[in-house]
């Protein structure tokens, strides 16, 4: 599964370091399109509009479900478990959640919003 910022660098990013088919969790579609409308630049939100549409097209979307509310709730224990507040990586949690009930490993350039989550999930540094 793809992290959001992931998405976003994907121009620059080896498809070497990436896994052969691109899966996205509905979450981090969810983040592309509120991102639309973070910027009043015209030529930036047409960059970002070409991007989700990219993403919807070519990359199959894993839905937030029951299952990953519950996953969300014990990666939030293991977050406080670690001293850090998980209302600051809300977003990133949910779409953790998303690839531990999916069973994959989530690539991502920020792994260090991932740390105490290893008993969970496999984080792939990109």
């Amino acid at each position: 599964m793809l992290d959001t910022c992931v998405i976003i660098d994907l121009p620059s990013i080896s498809l070497e370091t990436l896994p052969v088919e691109f899966v996205v969790s509905a979450i981090s579609l969810a983040e592309l399109a509120s991102g639309i409308q973070m910027t009043k630049d015209p030529v930036e939100r047409s960059l970002r509009v070409t991007r989700l549409l990219m993403a919807e097209a070519n990359m199959t979307p894993v839905l937030f479900d029951e299952n990953a509310a519950s996953a969300y709730g014990n990666l939030n224990a293991l977050v406080l478990a670690t001293g850090r507040d998980p209302k600051l990586r809300k977003f990133d949690l949910l779409i953790a959640a998303t690839a531990v009930v999916a069973g994959l490993p989530l690539y991502t350039r920020n792994a260090d919003d991932f740390k105490g989550l290893e008993s969970q999930l496999t984080v792939v540094p990109v």
